[in-house]
């Protein structure tokens, strides 16, 4: 109970992030977001290491499980945040968060062909019903086509305009927003497999020790890169207002994560990432609250990210759970738990 509790939070802190990064990026940027909530990151996680007397598992920890700790954190923090920002930024949270959250099947695909893990028939369809919500999310009406053209290379000027002129409170950049999500979809699902390889054998406390180390890779990485005059003068022309929202989305990742390590430490794995998924809902509900005028809200977004949680938790979920609980014939039992 406690373990499936921990991961509905974890899910719910994980869209408040979202949320809280898109409010800072409608009129920030991503390497603003990224200067303040990398660094938040690691003033979050070390006294949590110092409490749980994480530093005790250092030893335990080898290099080489260091080393693919700090590759995370480039890769998460730095990679996919970045691509995260940008996909919100471009087209808002609800469109592309089901496309992020394709870095279910990537983390799939991966476990099967680098931790050789068993992939079930079932599971495989699963990967293809959630790519399913996930195209499902990106289509319009018809009637809504018109509103939503325009080209990628169209400067915030000549969008602001053409907001104005059809009467509309955010056009998003569908074509920038999903190929900056399909990356961050990329880099997200890529991280586990490098976090798994190098934390195996550290247990829960160890796991906050790599947490940890990560976040500190990923701030030296955001510190050399502010050697860059660009960079430096992108971060200093930070709004007042965009500050507080991207303090809120740092604290509330670095409080996700802490919680998900939590929530496996105590149950299951095939408990934790189905009920993760809920964040998909999460996110629509928090959305509508703090982003109502900056996010598209239809019937072809809502349906797109149920079928997308649905993929997700086949994926996820045991499979020999899934068919026992809806009682499948034999015949087609066999067939789904058939494995590749």
């Amino acid at each position: 109970m406690l373990g499936a509790v921990l991961a509905v939070l974890s899910a719910a802190t994980f869209a408040l992030n979202n949320t809280a990064a898109r409010r800072g990026v409608i009129t920030g940027t991503a390497v603003q977001g990224m200067a303040i909530t990398v660094p938040i990151g690691v003033a979050c996680f070390l006294p949590l290491a110092l409490l749980m007397g994480a530093a005790g598992r250092l030893p335990q920890l080898s290099s080489s499980g260091a080393a693919w700790m700090a590759g995370v954190g480039l890769l998460h923090f730095v990679v996919g945040r970045y691509c995260n920002y940008s996909a919100s930024q471009a087209a808002g949270v609800n469109l592309t968060a089901p496309v992020i959250q394709l870095q279910v099947v990537v983390t799939l695909v991966l476990a099967v062909i680098v931790l050789d893990e068993p992939c079930t028939v079932l599971q495989l369809i699963g990967g293809v019903v959630m790519l399913a919500g996930a195209f499902i999310t990106q289509q319009q009406w018809p009637n809504d086509a018109r509103k939503s053209r325009g080209s990628l290379a169209a400067s915030r000027a000549l969008q602001a305009e053409a907001e104005a002129k059809l009467g509309l409170k955010f056009i998003p950049r569908r074509a920038a927003g999903y190929l900056f999500a399909s990356l961050a979809a990329l880099a997200y699902g890529i991280t586990p497999i490098m976090a798994r390889t190098a934390l195996e054998q550290v247990g829960a406390a160890g796991g906050i020790l790599g947490g940890l180390i990560a976040y500190i890779a990923a701030t030296a990485a955001i510190a050399a890169a502010l050697a860059s005059q660009p960079l430096r003068r992108n971060v200093m022309a930070l709004k007042r207002d965009n500050v507080r929202w991207f303090v809120y989305s740092g604290v509330f990742v670095a409080a996700a994560q802490g919680l998900f390590y939590s929530a496996v430490a105590v149950a299951p794995i095939m408990l934790v990432v189905p009920l993760l998924q809920l964040s998909l809902i999460f996110r629509l509900i928090f959305a509508w609250q703090l982003n109502r005028d900056h996010e598209i809200f239809d019937a072809l977004v809502i349906i797109g990210s149920a079928i997308s949680i649905a993929g997700a938790c086949a994926i996820s979920v045991d499979t020999n759970l899934i068919l026992d609980t809806f009682g499948v014939p034999q015949s087609l039992a066999h067939l789904l738990r058939w494995r590749i």
